[in-house]
């Protein structure tokens, strides 16, 4: 399935059923008199929060969406019919926005949650509405309100416990691959990761969501790379957790390199708890590996774990490790 994590689309809400201009004709009734029955309501479009989808690419080859109109009303007072409702499935995290993708309309943060984004018109009067003292045969009635359009964007944050960031080429699909049942593309070369990837790990009866955000590089912030169109993800995990590539050199230099892309972008990403992890450790040597760790939190002054994601036990060792960060 391709990821896709903004659509533009244009929706239509039902329009409003037209009022009856009825009356009684009935063989044995001197006076029947009005009997229009007013017309139904229109149905609305109604966006739903899904957790089991994890993309917008549904909206990739249909972008108009039109909820169906409301019955006339009919003689004998019967009203019409209303318009049936359109839902419309959206990924947990989805925000809706104006046509100017700028105004923000609705921001989807719990599951099964439900937003009336376009509303259906009123249904019009039949003309026994206008029936009064004065005026016993009304010929008057009004025609249903029109329903609600206009052009809206979707964009979609990735919802996850633990955002995976690093370096390009520093393991992090490796790692969601070993924890997780997810299956994302790992190869040995840089930005294999092209989009968000989310898996979720069972650690002791609980769950903990992980996405997997594609390698940031200097200049992110400014839309070098593939930052820019991923940080957004970012902003949405509780935590994060720094892989490191522990067989590169300067691991002081690319981490500080990373957060100040963190930072630039949005304040708020350098506040978030953080998890420092080495990883590819079984590439270099024991003291090669100790002399690194002791370096990397003499200067940055934050403790380091170390794993491979080809070592089983390390990675039950991360497991645990998580969940201390997860509420």
């Amino acid at each position: 399935m391709k990821f896709l994590d903004q659509v533009k689309i244009y929706i239509k809400a039902g329009d409003g059923g037209s009022g009856s201009p009825s009356f009684r004709r009935e063989k044995f009734i001197e006076f029947g008199g009005p009997d229009g029955g007013d017309g139904g309501k229109g149905g609305s479009i109604i966006l739903k929060s899904e957790r089991n989808l994890n993309t917008l690419i549904d909206y990739r080859y249909q972008q108009h969406f039109k909820a169906k109109r409301g019955g006339d009303g009919k003689g004998k007072k019967k009203t019409g019919k209303g318009g049936e409702n359109l839902f419309l499935k959206v990924p947990l995290g989805t925000q809706v926005f104006e046509e100017d993708n700028k105004t923000l309309i609705y921001d989807f943060k719990k599951q099964n949650e439900e937003f009336v984004v376009a509303n259906g018109g009123r249904g019009g009067f039949g003309n026994t509405r206008f029936k009064s003292s004065t005026n016993r045969a009304p010929r008057k009635f009004t025609k249903g309100t029109k329903g609600e359009d206009f052009w809206i964007w979707l964009q979609l944050k990735t919802i996850a416990d633990i955002g995976i960031i690093g370096m390009p080429n520093a393991g992090k699909s490796s790692l969601l691959a070993s924890i997780t049942s997810a299956t994302p593309k790992i190869a040995n070369y840089k930005f294999t990761t092209l989009n968000p990837n989310l898996g979720v790990a069972l650690y002791d009866d609980k769950e903990i969501t992980l996405a997997d955000i594609p390698g940031l590089i200097e200049g992110a912030h400014i839309g070098i790379g593939l930052g820019m169109k991923f940080l957004k993800h970012i902003e949405r995990c509780k935590t994060l957790l720094h892989l490191i590539d522990v067989s590169e050199d300067n691991l002081v230099k690319n981490y500080r390199q990373i957060r100040n892309e963190l930072k630039k972008y949005s304040n708020e990403l350098v506040k978030k708890d953080e998890l420092i992890v080495f990883n590819k450790v079984d590439l270099i040597d024991n003291d090669s590996l100790n002399k690194k760790v002791k370096e990397f939190e003499k200067k940055v002054k934050r403790k380091v774990l170390s794993i491979s994601t080809l070592d089983k036990k390390l990675i039950s060792v991360i497991k645990s490790k998580l969940l201390k960060y997860v509420s």
